[in-house]
């Protein structure tokens, strides 16, 4: 059964394919040549179509491992950041030579999450990545494990390469997301145990389908596919979850004759700045809310302000990056603070005339502005 939409083909598309571990080795440290020369040949017919194509490719601790001849994925920090760093010329080597017969020149991309935290950062990689795709090259991008051990130790890193893809595809406004990889697509495992060919909505009976993985090279499983599926498609993005090993799988996917699993976009993607604020950050608190304030911010968009504010979680300065919980404990959305969290014990649960008295020199007393707030 068809999983998709065919690709408009009088429109440009924009389009990334993230290919996992499974698909790209035949086995720990060996690269399955034969599969990458394939879907080399799959872009090139996409790219003279006229689409624009970025790869999002796992491997390189892999391959790091093969030339190790070490059979398990290292626990220890350091390790694993030798072997992404001997692995990534070794992956990127190999891009370059699949697609050398297409006249096609690949561009290493490393990121990490501080990269695409920092707001000018973000841009600047938004900027250097379409750059790059104007100049007619195939970025490939992976996260850069050779640098991220703060973030790595402090389990804030991408976690995977499944959610860099759907930060990607956000980043650059996607109008598609392929994750290739072992699982030939979301099964319903607790009803038909057949593949879901679309899933309109992502609910918890949706994300209660997936599992994880055991693979001694991967880290995703379709647990971190459905979060990369919420992020994209809340972008605005469709998102297919495929099996890497089907034959001329990107051209049946675009074309709606595909197996797998095709998530259908939101009609309203966030505007870009909102989905930096919503996905891109590292929140350094949580500002909790009472019960009248939720549905003023849910339904009603408009700002916080103190009144409705009972606490505050955690060390934050003005202008950093918060969530927003109810008094469930449950977190509903995040926004750009306008109070240090030092500020907050005074604040809360103050009317306007009182937060006034308090800091008599500001101009803006909102300790969330609605413009710089967004559910999630």
């Amino acid at each position: 059964m068809a999983s998709s939409l065919p690709l408009p083909a009088a429109r440009k598309q924009r389009v990334i394919v993230k290919l996992g571990t499974g698909v790209l080795t035949t086995g720990v440290g060996q690269l399955d040549t034969t599969r990458i020369a394939a879907v080399c040949a799959e872009v090139s017919a996409l790219r003279a179509k006229g689409h624009e194509v970025i790869i999002v490719s796992s491997g390189a601790v892999g391959l790091g491992m093969g030339a190790l001849q070490l059979t398990k994925r290292p626990k220890d920090v350091s390790k694993k950041q030798a072997c992404a760093a001997i692995g990534q010329s070794l992956l990127m080597q190999t891009w370059q030579a699949g697609f050398a017969p297409h006249r096609l020149t690949v561009a290493q991309v490393l990121l990490t999450h501080e990269d695409l935290r920092a707001r000018d950062r973000y841009l600047g990689i938004k900027h250097c990545l379409s750059q790059l795709i104007e100049y007619g090259t195939i970025p490939i991008i992976n996260e850069n494990d050779t640098v991220s051990a703060a973030e790595i130790q402090a389990m804030l890193r991408f976690g995977d390469n499944d959610t860099l893809s759907a930060m990607v595809a956000s980043l650059l406004g996607a109008q598609y997301l392929v994750i290739l990889s072992t699982a030939p697509g979301l099964i319903d495992m607790q009803g038909t145990k057949e593949i879901v060919p679309v899933v309109e909505r992502i609910t918890p009976e949706i994300e209660a389908m997936a599992g994880g993985t055991s693979s001694e090279t991967a880290v995703g499983g379709m647990v971190s596919k459905i979060s990369a599926a919420k992020l994209a498609t809340r972008a605005g993005c469709g998102v297919f979850i495929a099996s890497g090993s089907e034959p001329d799988v990107l051209t049946r996917l675009l074309s709606g004759r595909g197996p797998g699993t095709f998530f259908v976009p939101n009609g309203l993607p966030l505007a870009a700045r909102k989905r930096w604020l919503a996905y891109f950050q590292r929140p350094a608190g949580i500002i909790h809310v009472n019960e009248c304030a939720v549905p003023v911010l849910r339904e009603q968009g408009r700002s916080l302000l103190a009144v409705g504010v009972t606490h505050a979680f955690g060390t934050f300065g003005v202008g950093e990056i918060v969530n927003i919980a109810g008094p469930d404990g449950a977190i509903f959305a995040r926004g750009k603070t306008g109070f240090a969290s030092e500020d907050i014990p005074a604040l809360a649960g103050q009317q306007g005339p009182a937060v006034r008295a308090l800091h008599p020199t500001r101009k803006r007393l909102e300790v969330v502005h609605r413009n710089d707030l967004v559910l999630l």
